[in-house]
């Protein structure tokens, strides 16, 4: 069987949740370089701190599993995008990637059913989580580009 091409769903799924972490207004940026390991950066220009989020999105409404290859990320977000067999809303696991570093994977694809990870449901859509990530000393302190450019456009918007 051919394997589906899902790229264009992963970069949707990648732009719902920088949409879902904007409205509860944490400032975020999608990489657009193929950075290994996460996707989404979320930061706080006033601390100059930041998250990295890797973003694994799953097309069906039954999926019940993703696959993880690098944990190169302070967050992993599951986007159930829910197009099938039944169309729902998307819906958001917001996950420590402590959490599914400890859950055990299938040998070779590194497939984590959702099923391994303790009380998986009580993720969903625990953004509040990158806050307080955000506010504490275990985020990413950085002087890089990103940081700069956030701490501007965040001035330049509470100025405007």
């Amino acid at each position: 069987m051919e394997r589906l091409d899902t790229r264009l769903e992963s970069q949707g799924a990648e732009f719902l949740v920088v949409g879902e972490l904007l409205i509860r207004r944490i400032t975020a940026y999608k990489t657009y370089t193929n950075m290994p390991g996460y996707d989404v950066i979320a930061t706080n220009p006033d601390r100059g701190t930041a998250a990295r989020i890797s973003v694994k999105s799953r097309w069906s409404s039954s999926a019940s599993q993703f696959i993880i290859k690098s944990f190169k990320c302070d967050f992993v977000v599951v986007a159930k995008l829910n197009r099938g067999p039944e169309v729902t809303a998307p819906e958001y696991f917001v996950l420590p990637v402590g959490v599914v570093r400890r859950a055990p994977r299938s040998r070779g694809w590194n497939r984590i059913t959702f099923g391994a990870i303790p009380n998986f449901h009580e993720y969903k859509d625990r953004w509040d989580q990158i806050r307080k990530f955000l506010r504490s000393s275990r985020a990413r302190k950085g002087r890089g580009l990103t940081i700069r450019r956030a701490r501007t456009r965040a001035k330049a918007a509470r100025a405007g």
